[in-house]
């Protein structure tokens, strides 16, 4: 008779299978709750929970017969039980933290789970970055997945990143176990006109029996069945009602995203609460956030109340942050809910509206109560490779900013980028504008300031540069970072150009962003991993990047989370009009345009 292996999990689920039955003591109880049930949309009082191994065994009314002499007791004085909330699509990068310190920034605040796209690290160090941010990922005291970046360079031919990513880096990711899917393809224009590249990428992915992430972020929705024929499986760049309802007609998952500078949940979700299609289909997500936000307003938890806010049912819209997300990934069976079998992550809550973050469990443990986190992170170095990204070559000089115009022209016409407030998209405008000692002025009293790219990754001492309105602002100021989304150069808007130099050459010795003003800098973030990201804590830096905002403010800016407008001017897969390292982009056309038009 052949001997049959026992797995690990079998182990497992005969523990959870005796805890249930009461042959055995449970780790954990959780005592007299209201049990917010996902699978049913139900509230259902009087709830006792089991917990062995970080799972659950048993949910129903009286686990007093689990508990032994070594179990944990949690009384939740009637509290409701909600699943950890997960964050379906996001960057950590964007917090200009690293993933452990992002972590301890979201537990007090009810994320368990998170699915990451390091893209932007990977656009700076390759697939050795992603395998940093990978690792890191994996000895998270929570639930971690990685999608694998899927468009390094975003746009071939439009951009130079600091490295590239294709088929086979994909094909290789696939058996990393931490690797989910893959991250959004961005370069719809690719998918749609067949592109090999990325149409393998997808390949290898599904192979895999893996998710595949999407970003159509065209506002025309001709060309949207195509894309979705190519295999991406959900979209969270959806802006109006018609691209929720678009998205789920073809079978893909609506990720309605509610950032530090995206309101895009309740122009879209009146897909549900006005015309009725099923919820089931739809995710919430955060995408983008910084760390002030993180500190100060919360994480997937503002996301859930913001979509309450704008009139969905509370359950509904706890679905659409942990079962819905789980369910999309192919994670139902273990995690998103509290259910028998699943990760122990919940949160403890006196009200379903306001959602007040009372105690958070994660895989069985206490690891956040009363707005501190008590879990215990892992010391995650980043190594100094990581920590040596920005290389400009050279010194700049203010004359590195000039644009000379037409010979004899005493005015001329330029495209101008639009900045769109609480939008991703920028408008392609144009602009008459002077002509002094033969350089196209900037023009202060209509909000036209210059904006310049500083290549920052092969040390060219390359600068293009071109014009943006938008930001308001009224002094000789300067603001640059090297995190310009997504080949992540260096973006420097500014009024004065001895301050853009300056504000350049001093992210050239440290990396991150700064602000000038009348010559001497006023606010600075230091994000020296990759140039994107700060291992200090969470709360050092949300108050250096609230400096930042303040700074920004001082110059005359009054834009909402302006600094994320910033970081975005560069990413030449949204329109409409953006500038790379390679000149200024029409991503209408999905082509270089000139800075410069015909009088």
């Amino acid at each position: 008779m052949t001997k049959v292996a026992v797995s690990p999990w079998a182990e497992v689920a005969a523990d959870l299978v005796a805890v249930a039955a009461g042959r055995a003591p449970a780790d954990v109880v959780v005592r007299g709750g209201a049990w917010v049930n996902v699978h049913s949309r139900e509230v259902i009082d009087g709830t006792d929970l089991a917990i062995r191994h970080g799972r659950f065994a048993y949910c129903g009314p009286d686990a007093s017969r689990m508990i032994g002499e070594g179990t944990q007791v949690i009384d939740a004085g009637g509290r409701y039980m909600v699943p950890g909330l997960c964050d379906g699509h996001m960057h950590v990068e964007s917090g200009m933290l690293t993933l452990s310190q992002f972590v301890r920034a979201v537990l007090p605040h009810g994320t368990t789970t998170m699915f990451v796209d390091p893209h932007e690290v990977a656009n700076v160090l390759g697939l050795a970055g992603v395998r940093l941010m990978h690792d890191e990922a994996m000895a998270q005291p929570v639930n971690v997945f990685v999608q694998m970046p899927s468009c390094c360079p975003s746009a071939p031919g439009l951009e130079t990143p600091g490295a590239e990513i294709g088929p086979a880096d994909v094909a290789e990711a696939m058996h990393w176990p931490g690797i989910v899917g893959l991250g959004e393809m961005m370069n719809y224009p690719g998918v749609v006109a067949g592109d090999p590249k990325m149409l393998a990428e997808i390949a290898v992915t599904q192979a895999a029996g893996k998710t595949v992430g999407g970003h159509y972020a065209s506002p025309d929705l001709t060309d949207f069945p195509a894309y979705a024929a190519g295999g991406p499986a959900d979209d969270h760049e959806g802006t109006r009602e018609e691209d929720a309802i678009m998205r789920v007609r073809q079978g893909m998952r609506a990720m309605l995203r509610l950032g530090s500078a995206w309101y895009d949940v309740a122009a879209q979700i009146t897909a549900v609460t006005e015309k009725g299609l099923d919820p089931r289909n739809f995710i919430l997500c955060t995408d983008d956030c910084h760390s002030g936000t993180l500190v100060h307003d919360g994480h997937m938890n503002r996301v859930v109340r913001h979509a309450i806010d704008c009139g969905l049912d509370p359950l509904v819209a706890i679905q659409m942050a942990t079962i819905n997300t789980a369910t999309h990934f192919g994670l139902e069976r273990e995690l998103g809910s509290i259910a028998p079998g699943r990760r122990a992550d919940l949160i403890l809550t006196s009200d379903l509206r306001t959602l007040p973050i009372e105690t958070v469990i994660a895989r069985g443990r206490v690891v956040a109560e009363a707005g501190g986190c008590l879990a215990e992170l892992p010391g995650f170095a980043w190594p100094e490779t990581a920590r040596r990204s920005v290389r400009l070559g050279r010194t700049l000089a203010p004359q590195d900013f000039d644009i000379p115009a037409p010979e004899g022209a005493a005015r001329v016409r330029a495209r101008v980028i639009g900045v769109v407030e609480n939008q991703a998209p920028t408008r392609a405008l144009e602009a008459e504008l002077a002509v002094e000692a033969g350089l196209v002025a900037m023009d202060r009293g209509a909000d036209i300031a210059q904006i310049a790219l500083v290549e920052r990754h092969r040390g060219t001492g390359g600068v293009q540069n071109g014009f943006v309105s938008g930001f308001g602002y009224a002094a000789d100021c300067a603001v640059a970072s090297t995190v310009a989304h997504d080949s992540h150069h260096m973006i420097v808007v500014g009024t004065s150009k001895a301050d853009m130099a300056a504000a350049a050459n001093r992210l050239g010795e440290v990396g991150g962003v700064t602000v000038w003003k009348d010559g001497a800098e006023i606010g600075l973030v230091r994000l020296p991993i990759a140039g994107l990201m700060s291992d200090a804590p969470a709360e050092e830096v949300a108050e250096a990047a609230a400096g930042i905002v303040a700074a920004m403010a001082e110059c005359g800016c009054r834009l909402n989370n302006a600094y994320m407008q910033h970081s975005l001017l560069a990413l030449v897969v949204i329109p409409s009009l953006r500038i790379s390292d390679l000149g200024l982009i029409d991503v209408d056309r999905f082509e270089r345009t000139d800075l410069l038009l015909p009088v």
